[in-house]
């Protein structure tokens, strides 16, 4: 394992370009206008349309809500249209702006910050909800990030955080050895270049520095400091043979995504006093 301080400058680099910029060129978007930025946000959550059920079952409604990994900016921009504060925190400068962007543009309440997920630079018990979607897994310490999590998180307050799962059918098809290994034998942390690539990459094709996967075995033990947690699979990809979409997506997401799922959504509620 590399050292931290290395982790967070190579993610800090990476992420420099926002997470979603592969779904902006698709989109032929090239600037940051309230139009543009509509367009993306659409797109955005055609594709995660399960993201609305897990936003109502945290109930930001009236709240202090932290996020956790800004990207491009949707899920923050929608957290603080119904938030009574908002505050957003990334290792890399570019997104912060992009948030800060939004909640200008929009007059909304709430700023961004860069800070680390191990590092959340706030008071114990600060918010009443932390939100923090395919971020855990990318800083080289989920335990860390969960921890700190719970730690700024008010008495009863939620924590919704999304990983990639161990043992997803992508793991099962394109890694069978291996995946196989780790069910059986054990959870392993090696992740090669083409797994983080497949996952995350840049315009450029370049992988993500750091992925870790995990099981939803291992998520109970990282989220046991909790009074109560619950865990769920979404996401895939269509079937396609040839280049031809056989079986689409959305219609995939409720059957193979909600059985063996790239992503595991975790729910988890603090414990009172």
């Amino acid at each position: 394992m590399k050292p931290q301080v290395e982790i967070d400058r190579e993610n800090a680099k990476f992420w420099e370009e926002l997470c979603g910029t592969l779904l902006a060129k698709r989109l032929g978007i090239t600037d940051h206008t309230e139009e543009s930025l509509q367009r993306f946000d659409e797109a955005y959550f055609r594709l995660y349309p399960y993201l609305a059920t897990y936003m109502a079952r945290v109930d930001v409604q009236d709240k202090k809500v932290l996020e956790i990994g800004l990207g491009f900016g949707s899920l923050g921009q929608r957290l603080a249209e119904n938030a009574s504060e908002y505050v957003g925190v990334d290792i890399s400068m570019d997104p912060v702006e992009m948030m800060n962007h939004r909640i200008g543009m929009h007059g909304l309440r709430g700023f961004a910050l860069k800070a680390s997920a191990h590092l959340l630079p706030f008071e114990d018990e600060s918010f009443d909800a932390v939100v923090s979607i395919g971020v855990f897994h990318h800083t080289g310490n989920i335990e860390k990030c969960v921890d700190e999590s719970l730690r700024v998180l008010k008495p009863g307050g939620r924590l919704l955080a999304m990983v990639y799962n161990q043992f997803s059918y992508r793991q099962w098809l394109r890694w069978p050895l291996k995946t196989a290994s780790a069910f059986f034998g054990g959870e392993s942390n090696a992740v090669e270049y083409e797994q983080r690539r497949v996952y995350d990459s840049r315009l450029d094709g370049s992988a993500a520095p750091q992925t870790v996967f995990t099981s939803t075995h291992r998520l109970k033990e990282i989220f046991s400091a909790f009074s109560s947690f619950a865990i769920s699979k979404e996401n895939c990809d269509e079937i396609s043979i040839a280049g031809f979409n056989i079986i689409p997506r959305i219609t995939l997401l409720t059957i193979l995504g909600r059985s063996a799922g790239l992503d595991l959504y975790v729910l988890a509620t603090k414990g009172l006093r």
